[in-house]
């Protein structure tokens, strides 16, 4: 991301870049950019390119559209849901990691039940979440904020690659680079015999918004190169694309 660009944005199309009006509004009114000023716009899917504000507060683009493929593996957490603002919380420092794919769970021993219009009320905050999150930590692709799924829905969709956060599990490893967060009530005996794998977050119990962060910076960092794999030597290198 160049050092040019005081902001990044989120645009339809980037071949006529265009800011949304509440994007434009943060960027003219909340930032204050002046004109000339440069911003990188991204299209959510890896694809960016540099603009400057024009003197009526449109963008002008100065580049042509660079394009990088997507990191490997794909990065996943799912997290029980929990009471309050900490899901947003969550999902805020989730995108800001690089994790690609948030999943809100419901499991069986999760105190907050969102399901119907609830549910798609409480998704539809987080992917906004997700967005902003994106643009402050200049993201150029968006991470993708799943529906609410349970646990059984979750470890169908996600295989064999997944495993349960539980004290005492294996370390975590890009061989199995999806991690499924439990309420704070802990998994049920049932729900832990559903899982292909459990993998260990560190000594101490923590609650669920953290382990969640806890279990994306570790899968970041690996995927980064920034500490080793013991268990997949080689297998992935470093991030293609250093903004997500």
């Amino acid at each position: 991301m160049g050092a040019a660009a005081a902001a990044h944005a989120f645009v339809v199309d980037l071949d006529r870049p265009v800011l949304s009006e509440e994007d434009r509004h943060h960027l003219l009114r909340v930032l204050r950019l002046r004109a000339g000023e440069g911003v990188s716009v991204s299209d959510g899917a890896g694809r960016l390119r540099y603009c400057r504000i024009g003197e009526s507060g449109q963008l002008e683009p100065t580049g042509e559209i660079e394009a990088s493929p997507p990191a490997e593996p794909t990065l996943t957490v799912a997290l029980a849901v929990v009471k309050g603002d900490r899901p947003e919380w969550a999902v805020q420092k989730l995108t800001e990691a690089g994790v690609d794919r948030i999943v809100p769970l419901v499991t069986e021993r999760t105190v907050v039940r969102w399901s119907g219009d609830k549910a798609a009320r409480a998704t539809t905050r987080l992917r906004k979440v997700a967005r902003e999150a994106a643009m402050q930590s200049r993201r150029t692709r968006l991470p993708e904020v799943a529906d609410v799924m349970s646990l059984e829905s979750a470890l169908g969709a996600l295989g064999a690659s997944s495993a349960l956060a539980t004290p005492g599990g294996a370390p975590p490893t890009l061989l199995r680079p999806s991690v499924l967060i439990g309420p704070e009530g802990g998994w049920a005996p049932r729900e832990l015999e559903m899982a292909p794998a459990t993998v260990g977050l560190g000594l101490n119990v923590l609650r669920t918004e953290t382990a969640a962060v806890a279990a994306g910076v570790l899968l970041t960092a690996l995927r980064a190169g920034l500490v080793g794999d013991v268990r997949a030597p080689g297998v992935y290198g470093a991030r293609s694309d250093p903004c997500g």
